[in-house]
């Protein structure tokens, strides 16, 4: 059974076929009135790269704040009904529970009396390709994810003050849906984020220069008598050869140049003593003697 999400093909999708400008002028009027056209255009941009069909509204349009430019800015966000879609399009989705709701909490928040649930719970089924069906489970708190009237303010915003315990549950159920299918990604929801500063995130610095390797430490003498032996019959058998034998030893200490040479010494094939005839030895040393003789005879 296929997870992959099903793309439409541009073709397919009428809004995609339009000119940008006529689509840009659709979308301001109708699903993101008063949004900036460079706004629409991260809209339709979003949307192509992901096959998605504009006119369904699958993404969100979402003022924050961003602390380092110092003002608001307009971030695309997929809205739940997103994720719903493409879980419904695995064919792997095998339902959601009721949301179930904590305690009721009455407290002034920002300033404003509000009555909220203190947690919800949504469970998301999956079936597995073994034909097994898995829950998973998500449980978000309210005062973790209500979203506040502005930077500068912790009441919250119209839509958290009239609507407490549907707005939690759509942050419930989303984090459900993201945890029983990853591969659909984990970009929270635009009812997640809403009121939230955006935070890029430290910049990772790099460093120009090349990180310097730490130096190892000598090859230990006593070590090196110990194992020159073993390492002579590997090299001897075939096994192995000094080059290969020094590179290995040298991934965890520093050999010095002597040590390179006896192991390169002990590669090299051992003489097998001479055997000479004892007959003909010893005609040679007779005959060294005469001459050696002679020679002294003759001096005389």
């Amino acid at each position: 059974m296929s997870t992959a999400v099903t793309k439409h093909a541009h073709s397919a999708m009428p809004a995609l076929a339009m000119s940008e400008e006529e689509l840009i002028g659709v979308l301001t009027n109708s699903l993101y009135p008063g949004a900036a056209s460079g706004s629409i255009k991260l809209v339709i941009g979003y949307c192509k790269a992901a096959g998605l069909d504009p006119m369904q509204k699958p993404v969100h349009i979402v003022p924050m704040w961003d602390g380092k430019a110092k003002q608001m800015r307009d971030v695309v966000m997929p809205g739940i009904g997103l994720y719903r879609t493409q879980a419904a399009r695995s064919g792997e989705y095998a339902g959601v529970t009721e949301p179930e709701f904590g305690d009721d909490v009455t407290e002034n928040v920002g300033g404003v009396q509000i009555t909220y649930p203190k947690w919800c719970r949504v469970t998301v089924r999956r079936l597995l390709p073994n034909g097994t069906v898995v829950d998973f489970t998500a449980k978000e708190l309210w005062k973790e994810n209500y979203a506040t009237k502005g930077k500068d303010s912790a009441a919250p915003n119209a839509m958290w003050l009239r609507r407490p315990y549907a707005q939690l549950a759509k942050c419930a159920e989303a984090q459900a849906l993201r945890k029983a299918f990853p591969e659909f990604g984990a970009q929270p929801t635009a009812d997640e984020m809403e009121g939230r500063e955006l935070d890029m995130g430290a910049a990772e610095v790099v460093s120009s220069s090349p990180a310097q390797p730490t130096a190892l430490p000598d090859y230990s003498q006593d070590a090196f008598a110990d194992n020159l032996p073993k390492w002579s019959a590997l090299m001897q058998s075939g096994a192995k050869t000094a080059d290969q034998i020094i590179a290995t030893v040298c991934t965890r200490a520093t050999l010095s140049e002597a040590q390179k040479a006896q192991i390169r010494a002990a590669e090299q094939p051992k003489q097998e003593p001479e055997v000479i005839d004892a007959p003909a030895q010893a005609k040679a040393d007779d005959d060294g003697w005469l001459e050696d003789y002679e020679s002294t005879e003759a001096a005389q």
